[in-house]
């Protein structure tokens, strides 16, 4: 029986955003493969937390905090990554932060904070830790978003940031491809993360929210993570510079708002008129 169907374990893998949500379950994911696991935040209470649940589970793991905006921090946290863990053969980017408001109004310092954080920091990390790839091979897994492709309104810079995201990995992967590194994005739908909790605290929002899935529910961190694991194993060596969705279908129903008559749907928002 093959017990290391991903093929995951010895590896090093680095979880930026490590200390919830997305990031949190990854990185106990990983370590449950196998994986050496890194594991990024600025939030060492919730870093430390992330450490403990892995090694409660005989998982190695290691706590670097980062700030990922600023290249010296990432400097730092590559070196300690690779001393403590050997050199990185997986990068998942993800660390992200929420700036919201309209873009008539929106002070250039949020916007400039989201950027650093959501789409630089992604780049920084890519490259202090893509270099200890180069001559070995790797994979990177961006956490991109349906908001690359869905502006959302009010949001502030986080559509722009999130397609900035998708457009990094592509030419990622074809600038790398030749140093057998691959880059590639997952891209999720509404997912109820710490980071998101505020939209769903209100009474019936969960509801309201999973009615228009088609897969009537909302996604969880673990999820995202899933898809991470299949991009992050051997068994994704040949897809690079793509993007895996992850939101129940989401991003497909469109066309169920559209009033119909005769066309109404059990799920999703279809309705006669």
């Amino acid at each position: 029986m093959n017990t290391d169907w991903l093929g995951l374990d010895g590896r090093t893998a680095i979880v930026t955003g490590a200390g919830g949500g997305i990031g949190r379950a990854t990185s106990v994911a990983l370590a449950k493969a196998g994986c050496r696991v890194g594991l990024i935040d600025r939030d060492a209470k919730n870093l430390q937390e992330t450490l403990a649940e892995i090694q409660a589970t005989g998982g190695q793991a290691a706590a670097l905090a980062c700030d990922v905006a600023d290249p010296a921090s990432v400097e730092a946290a590559a070196a300690g990554g690779m001393a403590a863990l050997g050199p990185c053969d997986i990068l998942v980017n993800n660390a992200g932060l929420l700036r919201p408001g309209p873009l008539e109004s929106l002070a250039f310092a949020e916007w400039n904070a989201l950027l650093a954080v959501n789409l630089t920091g992604y780049f920084l990390c890519a490259q202090m830790f893509g270099r200890q790839m180069h001559g070995r091979g790797g994979a990177i897994i961006h956490v991109a978003s349906i908001a690359a492709h869905h502006a959302t309104g009010f949001g502030g810079a986080y559509s722009v940031a999130k397609a900035g995201v998708v457009m990094l990995s592509r030419q990622l992967a074809t600038e790398w491809s030749v140093h057998g590194i691959r880059s590639n994005c997952v891209s999720p739908g509404m997912i109820q993360t710490p980071l998101s909790q505020s939209f769903y605290d209100e009474p019936g929002a969960t509801e309201r929210r999973s009615a228009v899935i088609p897969t009537a529910r909302i996604g969880q961190p673990q999820d995202v993570a899933d898809a991470i694991l299949f991009l992050a194993s051997p068994r994704s060596h040949y897809v690079n510079g793509e993007e895996i969705v992850v939101d129940g279908a989401f991003s497909r129903n469109i066309m169920s708002f559209i009033p119909r008559v005769g066309y109404g749907t059990p799920s999703g928002g279809g309705r006669d008129v």
